[in-house]
């Protein structure tokens, strides 16, 4: 519901309850706010609902529309403190959100209270400086923060009504981190503990630790904040979200994954996923440490990748897919080439001889995107000696098999899928969406002739990420990729605690190694025995 306050000189102000937005102004009949003026026009301005807050738009009138002395094309968020002229009328506008001093001193709630205030402070300092007009680039962050922290500051100060349960210290970083940061996110991404942060609503944000899921008491003060740094994350990377485009892939500068999803998509508000990037980079080590693989498991996975094996990645989602990619592309030796490709560009490889591709979204005008299958075709050219894709989910597949099959042995790339079998199968539906009408048989030729191993990774109901197969592609009979299991994580409880075992097969592979030259070490292969009762 809103309240519109209309003043005009000679008359006693008046007050509308308007009902439903949007709300338009005019001297028509047809208006819900119906101003009788010659100079007012027939559909003067409009007034819409932007998430939690209200943004006014003048309709290309003539006389035009201001907000406190400037004359505006749109303006938000609006505020019950904005005041708006419209041919001599002046306007104030308040919905039973906006926060004014004396409610809250009297009526709302300590937990509500925090969060008012803040969009309160936030809305006077977007008064004071209006910080998407100005160029963020050409200023030094550390001034910026340091001109905007004393500019709120100065309005916290000015706010009399203000209770004392307040703590205003708290206040002005908060108010701070949303307008030039990350909001509360910001302490969220400095918690080296949370590894994922979903943020469901403006008062909705979950974190995961540990592979659990918790709800945190850190918020928003509306939707708009929510868009504004959704926006300050994306600009920079010359990508865009808005009703033409809702859904967005993007990074932070420390490499972190975001998806944000806006409405009409989301229906309680903009949806934030962020992945968070491991600052550590993590080795063979830490994995075996953390229980993600045996110390059998990464020595076989070593020598795969020295003796340039194409390997596939696999699992469910969060299942540590990258990460593990991210181990296997640093045991790649470092006098090679490598070019990686990626939506977001998450992986972090100490290599000195690196390329790191990354695709690019449509324009505006739908033009200029660069896709995944774009690059990987692209990157045939660049005289790579391996090729690693963050992720293979579509037409790309058909290129990635061409090149693990003509001379580019050694790559490795990510897949979805919930089985090492179903890793075939997806790779059959990725190829045909390249639109080439290819017979399946042909297809599995493809696939079993250029995939060496498939590893499978798994998250168990204890919260841990664990290599859960791993086997070796060895061909194809009747129309069947074949495939034999070398490794496999052995549950022993139901919450997925267990360990890996071997399962007493050699890869096929490894006799070819042998008559190189090569000194391999077979008893990690061998099964171990059941303990005895």
């Amino acid at each position: 519901m809103l309240l519109i306050t209309i003043e005009q000189a000679g008359a006693a102000p008046q007050s509308m309850r308007i009902e439903r937005l949007p709300c338009r102004i005019g001297r028509g009949r047809d208006c819900d706010l119906v101003l009788p003026s010659w100079r007012v026009g027939r559909e003067h301005a409009e007034i819409h609902s932007v998430g939690r807050g209200l943004r006014i738009i003048d309709l290309g009138t003539l006389s035009g529309t201001m907000v406190n002395g400037e004359r505006i094309a749109e303006f938000g968020p609006l505020g019950h403190q904005d005041e708006i002229d419209i041919a001599g009328y002046r306007l104030r506008v308040q919905t039973e959100r906006d926060p004014p001093a004396v409610a809250l001193a009297g009526g709302a709630s300590v937990a509500d209270a925090p969060v008012a205030w803040r969009r309160l402070v936030h809305r006077q300092l977007l008064q004071t400086i209006d910080l998407r007009r100005r160029d963020l680039r050409q200023i030094e962050p550390a001034q910026l923060r340091a001109d905007i922290r004393g500019l709120v500051e100065q309005i916290v100060a000015e706010q009399a009504q203000m209770p004392g349960s307040i703590d205003t210290r708290r206040l002005v970083d908060d108010v701070l981190d949303e307008a030039v940061g990350l909001g509360p996110l910001e302490r969220l991404l400095e918690d080296p503990t949370v590894s994922e942060i979903m943020v469901n609503a403006a008062q909705e944000i979950w974190v995961e630790r540990a592979g659990k899921l918790s709800r945190c008491a850190a918020a928003f003060s509306d939707d708009d904040a929510i868009r504004n740094i959704i926006d300050r994350i994306v600009a920079p990377l010359g990508r865009r979200i808005d009703e033409a485009s809702p859904m967005v892939d993007a990074r932070l500068p420390d490499g972190s994954r975001v998806n944000a999803v806006i409405p009409p998509l989301a229906l309680k508000g903009p949806a934030v996923t962020i992945r968070r990037f491991n600052r550590r980079l993590l080795s063979v080590d830490d994995l075996q440490q953390l229980g993600t693989a045996s110390a059998a498991m990464l020595q076989f996975l070593d020598v795969c990748v020295s003796s340039r094996r194409n390997i596939i990645v696999s699992g469910g989602t969060g299942s540590g897919k990258t990460t593990l990619l991210n181990v296997l592309s640093n045991l790649i030796p470092p006098h090679e080439r490598i070019i990686t490709i990626e939506d977001a560009a998450e992986l972090a490889l100490r290599h000195e001889h690196l390329v790191q591709l990354e695709s690019r979204p449509a324009n505006l005008e739908g033009r200029g995107e660069v896709t995944i299958r774009d690059l990987v075709r692209n990157a045939l050219r660049m005289r790579p000696d391996r090729i690693v894709v963050g992720e293979c989910r579509s037409g790309e597949a058909l290129d990635m098999l061409q090149a693990m099959n003509t001379g580019h042995d050694g790559s490795l790339t990510t897949v979805h899928a919930n089985s090492p079998r179903d890793v075939i199968s997806r790779l059959e539906v990725m190829v045909l969406m390249a639109g080439f009408d290819l017979p399946v048989a042909a297809i599995r030729e493809q696939v079993a002739s250029a995939v060496d191993v498939i590893v499978h990774l798994a998250r168990y109901a204890d919260g841990g990420r664990r290599i859960a197969s791993i086997v070796e592609v060895t061909g194809v009979e009747a129309g069947r990729v074949l495939m034999q299991q070398l490794f496999r994580h052995c549950l022993e409880r139901p919450d997925g605690a267990g360990h890996a075992v071997a399962c007493g097969i050699v890869p096929t592979f490894y006799e070819a190694l042998r008559s190189a030259g090569a000194q391999l070490d077979l008893s990690i292969f061998a099964p171990v025995a059941p303990a005895s009762a």
